[in-house]
């Protein structure tokens, strides 16, 4: 990747909330700390973790469906951090698209499948009905549904088709990005296979870049070029995906992977879990950063724990 310019750069990028508790007490929730990754053209960037992490709020705030508290973004070279005009927002909507981890609620119950999916063409001004629903009808037969469909419910179709219907909503304004939140997790496993090798079909053909965000480490493996790994709203690890399920570094990393289930039976009942403790790090004498531990392996850490890493890979412990 180091030939190629990155088509979204995340430098620093906080969102925090404010919640209103008991009393009239006000809280601050940092559910976005100081996060900082490059995705380039072509690339499916993997962003993982447990739930309630940071995963979804980063990609709701790259589309600008939350306004960032702090950092910088940049897509080819734009900034598109700052305040929100009109002008702004045309952009975005021409260059990033967001698939909706719930494929039921995503859908407005009340519209038309055509009339869902043609939504993003009139905004872009496309006025010319025939026009529009011929776009509408070849996108519908990409993502494997009939031009029929167009004239149905929500209500009429599976949670796969569903989630389709969400793809081709994404696809049919010719995004140069997708956002894929969680696309699989609300669909039966026999399902989710279908979705994910039709979105690989369709990043091949269309030449698509996807951020896609997903908790199960197993899908991401599979789909993935490059990792990153998110715990409490801080990115703690970014490798390729190989590299980083062969030599994962940060003990959190660890963690997760070792809580994957095996299909072996024998395997599984002696699989060890490994548990992190975020109070294992002592950051009180030295502040850590994102440190490259391998080429194109980035763990978030402090020089001493960074040579302790390096010492361990050498040592052939981790």
């Amino acid at each position: 990747m180091a030939d190629k310019k990155p088509i979204l750069e995340v430098k620093n990028l906080s969102m925090t909330f404010q919640n209103k508790g008991k009393r009239g007490k006000k809280s601050v929730v940092k559910a976005i700390d100081n996060v900082s990754f490059e995705i380039y053209p072509g690339e499916i960037f993997g962003l993982v973790g447990e739930s309630g992490c940071g995963k979804t709020t980063t990609g709701r705030t790259i589309i600008r469906l939350y306004d960032p508290t702090g950092g910088e973004m940049y897509y080819n070279g734009r900034c598109i951090s700052g305040k929100m005009t009109n002008e702004l927002r045309r952009f975005l909507t021409d260059n990033i698209a967001m698939i909706f981890q719930d494929p039921v609620s995503s859908l407005n119950p009340r519209m038309t499948i055509q009339e869902i999916i043609g939504e993003g063409l009139e905004i872009r001004g496309i006025d010319n009905e025939a026009i529009r629903n011929n776009l509408i009808a070849e996108i519908l037969e990409k993502v494997g549904l009939q031009r029929e469909h167009a004239t149905r419910y929500p209500h009429e179709f599976s949670g796969g088709q569903r989630q389709r219907i969400g793809i081709a909503r994404a696809l049919v304004v010719k995004p140069s990005m997708i956002i894929a939140d969680e696309p699989v997790s609300a669909l039966d496993v026999s399902i989710q296979a279908q979705v994910i090798n039709l979105l690989q079909e369709i990043k091949e053909h269309m030449e698509l870049t996807i951020l896609f965000i997903a908790h199960d480490l197993s899908v991401v493996k599979y789909f993935s070029d490059r990792i990153g790994v998110m715990y409490f709203g801080k990115l703690v690890e970014v490798a390729p995906s190989d590299m980083l399920f062969e030599h994962p570094i940060h003990p959190y990393t660890r963690s997760l992977l070792s809580a994957i289930p095996q299909p072996d039976p024998i395997s599984e009942r002696k699989r060890k879990h490994i548990y992190y403790d975020p109070n294992m790090h002592d950051y009180s004498v030295q502040s850590p950063a994102m440190q490259e531990i391998l080429p194109g392996h980035f763990v978030y850490a402090s020089d001493s724990e960074a040579k302790m890493y390096r010492e361990e890979l050498e040592k052939g412990v981790i």
